[in-house]
Formats: structure tokens, C-alpha cells, sequence
């Protein structure tokens, strides 16, 4: 039963991708491994106000977003006032946006395109992780 170990673990997931295709996918993802998603967020000043409000107990961000706020400006923004996990879901894998993500204290940096496992096993990596502290 480790799908139920992680939904009661994490609950509410923020999916922040500007890509409605890519955004569903990953909320199926999500949904399929039980946990309660908040899709369609497709700007960084979005989700940080609502991660204010929420409390999101996860984010799934992209790094390229709309408007001006890029999904890692958006984490240092929520560093203010959360440690929420971030698993990074992008298709910049350069060593400048690495670099910039790593300052936020990433779970995870998954280059595009990924699969299921490839996100259920970044996750179960971080739980077994945080059960050992």
C-alpha cells in the first residue's frame, strides 16, 4: 500500500506547467497515486498568492511560466514564507537553471519528458528520505 502512504503524506499538490497538455498528464499522474491536485496554474505571481492561502503540501513547478515570474523566481518568492517540497518538472536542463533551482532547496529536477515512475519515484525518494530524519 505504499500509493496510500504517500497520499497521506502529501495532500494537496500544486501543478504549476503552462502546457495544458502536459499540465492534465501530470495531474492524472498525481491523481492516480491519490493525492488531491491544483492544476492549471500557468503564472508564478499565481501560485505564490495562493500558495500563501493553500498551503499546497507539494508543487509540481515548470520554469518557463507566463508572465513575468519564472517557476523558480516564483519558489524564492514562496521561500519567504513556506518550505514546501518542490520536485521541478522542466525542460531546461543548463547549468545556470539548475544553479538558480538548487537555491530553493529542490526535492527533485526532472528534465521533460517524463513518464509515470519517473515521477512516482521522485516522490517515494523524498518520503523515504524524510521518514529516516
Amino acid at each position: 500500500m505504499k500509493t496510500t502512504r504517500m497520499a497521506e503524506s502529501i495532500k494537496k499538490v500544486f501543478i504549476v506547467e503552462d502546457d495544458l497538455i502536459l499540465n492534465l498528464l501530470y495531474e492524472s499522474y498525481m491523481e492516480k497515486l491519490g493525492f488531491e491536485t491544483t492544476g492549471e496554474l500557468v503564472y508564478g505571481k499565481t501560485v505564490v498568492e495562493l500558495a500563501k492561502k493553500i498551503e499546497p503540501d507539494l508543487i509540481l513547478m515548470d520554469i518557463a511560466l507566463e508572465g513575468d515570474m519564472d517557476g523558480i523566481h516564483a519558489m524564492h518568492e514562496i521561500r519567504k514564507f513556506s518550505n514546501v517540497p518542490v520536485i521541478y518538472i522542466t525542460g531546461n536542463s543548463d547549468p545556470h537553471h539548475r544553479e538558480r533551482a538548487r537555491q530553493t532547496e529542490y526535492l527533485d529536477y526532472l528534465i521533460k519528458p517524463i513518464e509515470f515512475e519517473d515521477l512516482k519515484t521522485s516522490i517515494e525518494k523524498h518520503l523515504s528520505n524524510t521518514q529516516n530524519i
